[in-house]
Parts: C-alpha cells; sequence; structure tokens
C-alpha cells in the first residue's frame, strides 16, 4: 500500500503479537493443564487422545484476547452421553469459575491461572465426512491450518484480527455475526497477506464466493462464502451477517484511501449529554417506543438470537398492522439486567380504518366463511365486498397509536423461548424521557452520531 500503512501495521504487530516470554509462559500453562488432563483421563481410564486446538496451536492468537482450546478427542463407540459427561467434570476439576456449554456437544469452559479456556469433548476422525457433529472438525481444522498457513503469515492473520476487532467484525459468536479466528487463517491462506486482502475486498459484492480448491465453490445463501476446504459442504463464513460484510467492505475502502491506526484501536465512544442527545432526536420529528424486559440467564449464543428474532417480530408486526417504522435496534444493558428494543416511527397517529383482504371470488367456501365471520361485526365500516377477483372488507383499527398497539400484542409475538417465557411474566412499553437515561448514553451517542468505528 505505501509508508504510512507499513508503518502503522507495524506498531499494531508490535502490540498485538506475543513476545517470545509471552509465547514461553502461555506454553508452560499449557503444558500443565494438558498433563492434569492426562492424569484424569488415566484415572477414568478412558481411552482418549488430547489435541490443542483454535489460535493458540496455530500460533495466530493475540496478545490480549486468546483462549486454550483443549479437546478430548473420543473413539466414536462411545456414546454422547458418555464423552459429555467425562469432558464436563474433567473441566469441572480443572477449570476454575466454570460454565457449561451446549453446541452439539456439552463443554465446559472456564479459567486455568488466569487464563480462558476450554474443555471440548469430540469424535476422533480422520476427514469430515465421518464426522458425527460438527465440533468433531475442528482438530481437522487446526490440522490444515498449520500444515498450510506460512510461519511469515501469522502475523498477517493477526492484523487482519485486529482490524476485524477494531471496526467491529471479529468473531462468529451471535453476539457480533462477524468473521471467526479460522475465516481469518484461510483468506489470510488464499490472498497471502492482509495487503492483498484489503485491496481485493472492495470489489466484493453480496453473494461473494471463495474456495482454496480449483473447483466452483456450491452456492450458500449467505454475503460471502467460503468453502470449508476440510468440509466442501459447509461455509466457513455462514455467520458473517449483511451488516457485517458491508461494513468489512467499507472499512477496507476507507483504509485504503487513509490508512490510520484507528481501524485497528478505535477510540471509545465519548458519550453525548442528555441535552445533546434529546436536541438531536428533537430534529428527527420522529417517535421513539422501547419495549423492555428483563434478560434471560443464559448463554450469549442463546441470548443473541433470540433479542434478534424479537426485534425481527416487533418490527414486522407494526408494519403488518400498518405502522412505519424507520428502525429497531436493541440494546442489552448488563448494569440493569434489561433488554431495551428501540423502535423508531413516525409521530403520527395511523388511520382509523384498514382495508382487511380476503378470499378470491372463485374459492367459493372460503368466501363464505369470510362473509360470515364479518357479518355483525361491530367493526366492520364497509361490508364484504368484491373488487379485482377477490373479496375485502374494511374494518376500524383496534389501535391507531403504536404504544397501544405494542402494549397490547408484544405478549402474542414468538421471540424465542427464553424471551417468551420472561415477556409472558412482564413487559413494559416505554416512551423516549424513559429510554433517555444514563446507562443508554453511548448507546444514544453511537447510534445518533452515525459516525464509523474507525472515525
Amino acid at each position: 500500500m505505501n509508508q504510512l500503512s507499513d508503518g502503522i501495521e507495524r506498531k499494531v504487530l508490535e502490540l498485538v503479537a506475543p513476545s517470545p516470554d509471552d509465547w514461553r509462559e502461555l506454553e508452560g500453562i499449557i503444558q500443565e493443564l494438558i498433563e492434569l488432563v492426562k492424569q484424569e483421563i488415566k484415572k477414568r481410564k478412558l481411552q482418549v487422545s488430547i489435541e490443542l486446538v483454535g489460535s493458540t496451536a496455530k500460533d495466530t492468537y493475540l496478545k490480549n484476547n486468546l483462549d486454550i482450546d483443549l479437546f478430548l478427542l473420543f473413539p466414536t463407540a462411545i456414546s454422547k452421553e458418555d464423552i459429555a459427561r467425562n469432558a464436563l467434570s474433567i473441566g469441572r476439576l480443572l477449570l476454575k469459575n466454570t460454565e457449561e456449554c451446549y453446541a452439539e456437544h456439552p463443554y465446559i469452559r472456564g479459567y486455568f491461572k488466569d487464563r480462558k479456556a476450554e474443555i471440548v469433548p469430540c469424535y476422533k476422525i480422520e476427514n469430515a465426512s465421518q464426522k458425527l457433529s460438527a465440533v468433531d472438525r475442528t482438530p481437522l481444522h487446526t490440522k490444515y491450518v498449520k500444515k498450510h498457513l506460512s510461519k511469515s503469515q501469522r502475523p498477517e492473520v493477526r492484523l487482519l484480527k485486529q482490524f476485524l476487532k477494531g471496526i467491529g467484525c471479529y468473531g462468529a459468536e451471535a453476539e457480533v455475526e462477524g468473521f471467526s479466528g479460522y475465516l481469518c487463517e484461510i483468506l489470510i491462506i488464499k490472498y497471502e497477506s492482509f495487503e492483498n486482502l484489503v485491496q481485493s475486498a472492495p470489489g466484493w459484492k453480496h453473494g461473494k464466493k471463495l474456495a482454496l480448491s480449483d473447483d466452483t465453490p456450491q452456492s450458500f445463501d449467505t454475503p460471502l462464502t467460503f468453502i470449508d476446504p476440510v468440509d466442501s459442504d459447509r461455509n466457513v463464513a455462514s455467520a458473517l451477517s449483511k451488516e457485517k460484510f458491508k461494513l468489512f467492505v467499507k472499512a477496507c475502502k476507507e483504509y485504503l484511501k487513509y490508512p490510520r491506526i484507528t481501524f485497528f484501536f478505535p477510540n471509545e465512544i465519548q458519550p453525548w449529554s442528555l441535552d445533546k442527545i434529546k436536541s438531536e432526536i428533537q430534529k428527527q420529528k420522529c417517535l421513539y417506543v422501547g419495549v423492555v424486559f428483563s434478560k434471560p440467564n443464559i448463554i450469549v449464543e442463546n441470548l443473541y438470537p433470540q433479542i434478534r428474532k424479537a426485534a425481527r417480530s416487533i418490527r414486522e408486526a407494526c408494519e403488518r398492522y400498518g405502522f412505519t417504522i424507520f428502525d429497531a435496534k436493541f440494546h442489552v444493558d448488563e448494569s440493569s439486567n434489561l433488554i431495551f428494543i428501540i423502535v423508531k416511527t413516525k409521530n403520527e397517529l395511523i388511520s382509523k380504518t384498514l382495508v382487511h383482504m380476503g378470499p378470491p371470488v372463485k374459492l367459493e367456501k372460503n368466501v363464505r366463511g369470510f362473509i360470515l365471520k364479518w357479518e355483525g361485526n361491530p367493526r366492520v365500516i364497509k361490508k364484504p365486498y368484491e373488487q379485482g377477483g377477490r373479496f375485502y372488507v374494511e374494518i376500524k383499527r383496534e389501535f391507531r397509536n403504536i404504544k397501544d398497539f405494542l402494549r397490547d400484542q408484544v405478549k402474542n409475538l414468538s421471540m424465542g423461548k427464553h424471551l417468551d417465557e420472561i415477556i409472558k411474566e412482564r413487559y413494559d412499553i416505554v416512551e423516549i424521557d424513559d429510554l433517555l437515561k444514563e446507562n443508554l448514553l453511548v448507546f444514544w451517542t453511537d447510534y445518533l452520531d452515525g459516525k464509523m468505528p474507525w472515525d
């Protein structure tokens, strides 16, 4: 690119790449944990091999963001229940502050010597066609990257990971919907360097397909497809959302124009005052309404998909009823343990009546049922009538105000198992004054300011 970007990238690597002393210390901790796991395996007389996987195994981790991922590889003859029971009991014994998580196999995460660690059971397989669950593939990913990513490319992966962290796109977990560590590694294998990738990405369009083989990649309905080199049926980029794909492409364009360190280490958001936020909202002449409810005590992998589903359900229900919705955002507030879904709409009442569509004329049985349903209904303003080969009826709306609509209807929407349980108990519909709180200042500043992370 240029001397400016070279200098920035050198500085970034100084900050994120582990020193030889860092690596020696980490290696000592990993070996100590492996020895303790081996002892537990021996005590239980298990036929299990241990593999270090993930970024620590591949030496692509960021100094201040690493997990020790130990996989326990069991023979396929052992039941899922037995491999889970043994892995969880070993994890509970050796790790501190443990949390049991559930993917396709249960696994356990916690801390060992103040380092984040996971102990994960899987089946030992030689190739992806033998997998009994998705997690069985992970050791194959580690082997592939160790074989195909050169030593000189490890810093390139670290640059890419920190760039993605800086712009808010790093991590395939549901909270982020971005690029996984493995996707970063195979992108560098594909493009050879961070610079080559950044120069290529501005030309990417929704539906971009990548692969490391010469075969034509199969189609997935996702913004980016990158065929897994160890499993041709899998798209490594399946977790990447449309928004994060667009943000990455935009960030690469902007970085090429004007590289700066804030792409990697953005400035912290300085929250606006309440008065400034109120002033900006008043200029918009829109109405903000919040649906507020308690946060269930579940892991983030389960929480965020449900919150996104809830925001989508609320928006779609409002639009179906006739409200104009400009935006529907959410905020999870850890300090109050509350979830806020904030809807932006027109600051006006909707029409008193609506035209409700009925069946086509040719479906005589359905037409009879439609007419019967609305005959004598006190809400009918104009009786069922035929127009353009279909029946319609004009009825009086139950709600003209979005707050009344949400107050009545939110409990009937499908939000996801855990949120549905919470909402059945209680939810509140609040106006802007109850949304202008100290704990939402950063949310409102980020939302109203509209600046990119690097700005």
